[in-house]
């Protein structure tokens, strides 16, 4: 299988679940929205199977809003061929502040990060290896999208380290951020200790440039179910998706 060949099963990844998601109540009322169901199953439980095919063995979820609903119906220990825990805020911290609190869990030199609410299609593998070729603290995946009103933009230099996060433009084409990440476990020492919430995107990231943050071009299948209409397109396309994630039905493990 592509990218087993840098050992990703000794690499664990972080899965970032722990946002409110008030913008999608309105399709999908009182549940986190990790947990928006696709083709009968969360959409969680398709990230969780695409990381363990690409042979992760361990996964952590970043849990906030509605952990309970995610531990009873994923369980713990062995779950869709991964070992599954979570690491669990007491109060909402941000995307940087869940993924410091769950470091204490991390002990290997680099592990993966992803959000919980979108998918990119990327090799992992590729992925991990392009991070320790550059030697920075970060390695984003990065995609051009047609429509970039609800992201910022990310800017490269020639051997794709970030010089640039812009923020949000109001229409045109441009290169992403595609929420999944790899980071150096020297990315706990660079950013002074923190309290209240941070956001991985707006606040962290910038401030580590100095320290090289890089970026991979991907050319691949990006969704994000963040809004409701994003969501409905994905469950119009659900088969064309579970074909690009390579998982056909859902109970496949």
């Amino acid at each position: 299988m592509s990218g087993i060949s840098v050992r990703t099963g000794d690499v664990p990844c972080l899965i970032l679940v722990g946002g409110l998601g008030t913008r999608l109540r309105s399709v999908i009322a009182d549940v986190p929205k990790p947990m928006a169901p696709v083709a009968g199953k969360p959409f969680l439980e398709y990230l969780i199977r695409w990381v363990g095919r690409a042979g992760f063995q361990r996964v952590v979820l970043c849990a906030g809003y509605g952990a309970g609903r995610i531990k009873e119906y994923f369980g713990e220990s062995d779950t869709f061929g991964v070992e599954l825990s979570y690491s669990v805020e007491d109060e909402p911290l941000g995307t940087w502040g869940a993924i410091r609190l769950a470091g204490q869990q991390i002990k290997e030199a680099q592990f993966l990060v992803l959000n919980g609410d979108s998918w990119l299609q990327v090799d992992l593998g590729r992925l991990l290896e392009f991070h320790r070729q550059k030697k920075g603290v970060c390695t984003i995946a990065a995609v051009e999208v047609a429509n970039s009103s609800r992201f910022g933009s990310v800017h490269l230099d020639v051997a794709g380290r970030v010089t640039k996060f812009s923020e949000k433009q109001r229409e045109g084409s441009s290169l992403i951020n595609g929420g999944v990440y790899v980071f150096s476990r020297e990315i706990f020492g660079a950013i002074p200790p923190t309290t209240g919430s941070y956001s991985l995107e707006k606040e962290i990231f910038p401030m580590l440039i100095p320290r090289g943050i890089y970026a991979m071009r991907v050319t691949g299948y990006f969704v994000d179910i963040g809004v409701p209409e994003e969501y409905k397109r994905l469950l119009q396309n659900a088969r064309g998706w579970m074909k690009a994630l390579g998982l056909e039905t859902a109970s496949e493990g």
